[in-house]
């Protein structure tokens, strides 16, 4: 297996990952933490994880000209993304944080173009405007999971501030992924990202009442910890070396099919022509993107 059909699968299971977390990381809110509490779980929860994986890997000097590119970078992937995100999806509903998810790797083609000229061929944007399109009809005309969302305009607004800013960070870290290893990129990016993000999270991570935390609500913060933050920047910095920002931006429209199924297995949801379509049309997007045209990725 050559390291492109690599770097495909690990975006592949960081996507499917990132589509289990809509409807987990949901039902453990707002009744035992709320949004920005979760934030800081989950960030102190990464940065000792990767803190601990820099021990086993040969020691890596961080230039000090990488610095404001790497606080950058953290406040766009791991504090601003996190932040909008866990407090949407605490206001607005799994499937409406799972389809506007997908303007994502809109917004990491023009990123791309603009800051590092990324070459833009017509059958991939025409797979990005396909994706778009399939995610808007599971919008429009997809059923919602769930109707303990007291604040859907405002999460969804939230929702797009994480989209704009993991693709920026996407695109601004792919230089320092090619640079460094992925445990001191890490680290450093998630300890940035937790200072950052304190002042927000503090006081709903110190309501949070340990104790009383039933082990449904445990291991659904775990499996953010864990699989949602640990696994997934690791997929994702091991494809960024292999594919380009955009390749792995579109991945996202797999979300939303994702997101889905899941809701039908556990009896949260029902297929129908509607979502077929949508599936269809979002994976038709996915293959004109990653499809290899002559000098690719």
């Amino acid at each position: 297996m050559d390291k492109r059909t690599l770097a495909l699968l690990a975006a592949f299971c960081a996507t499917i990952i990132y589509g289990l977390n809509h409807t987990i990381a949901k039902e453990a809110m707002p009744t035992y933490i709320q949004g920005f509490g979760f934030v800081q779980v989950r960030l102190l929860g990464a940065t000792a994880l990767f803190w601990v994986c820099s021990f086993f890997v040969p020691k890596q000097r961080i230039a000090r000209t990488d610095f404001p590119r790497m606080v950058l970078c953290a406040f766009l992937g791991m504090a601003l993304n996190m932040l909008c995100f866990f407090k949407g999806i605490e206001l607005s509903t799994p499937i409406n944080s799972a389809v506007l998810i997908t303007i994502t790797p809109i917004l990491v083609f023009v990123f791309s173009a603009i800051l590092i000229k990324e070459k833009l061929l017509l059958p991939r944007i025409i797979g990005v405007v396909l994706g778009f399109i399939g995610a808007l009809v599971l919008i429009l005309f997809g059923n919602e999971l769930r109707q303990d969302a007291p604040n859907i305009p405002l999460g969804n607004f939230l929702f797009l501030f994480n989209a704009a800013g993991f693709g920026m960070y996407l695109v601004l870290v792919k230089s320092l992924s090619a640079k460094y290893t992925t445990a001191h990129l890490l680290k450093w990016l998630f300890l940035f990202g937790l200072l950052m993000s304190l002042p927000i999270t503090s006081q709903e991570f110190s309501a949070v009442s340990w104790a009383t935390l039933p082990f449904e609500t445990i291991w659904r913060i775990g499996y953010v910890i864990v699989g949602t933050t640990f696994l997934t920047y690791l997929l994702n910095v091991y494809a960024l070396k292999q594919l380009k920002a955009s390749t792995i931006g579109v991945f996202t429209y797999l979300q939303p099919l994702i997101g889905i199924a899941y809701a039908i297995v556990v009896g949260a949801d029902v297929f129908t022509p509607s979502k077929l379509i949508a599936a269809v049309v979002v994976l038709m997007g996915v293959y004109l993107v990653t499809k290899r045209y002559e000098a690719r990725v």
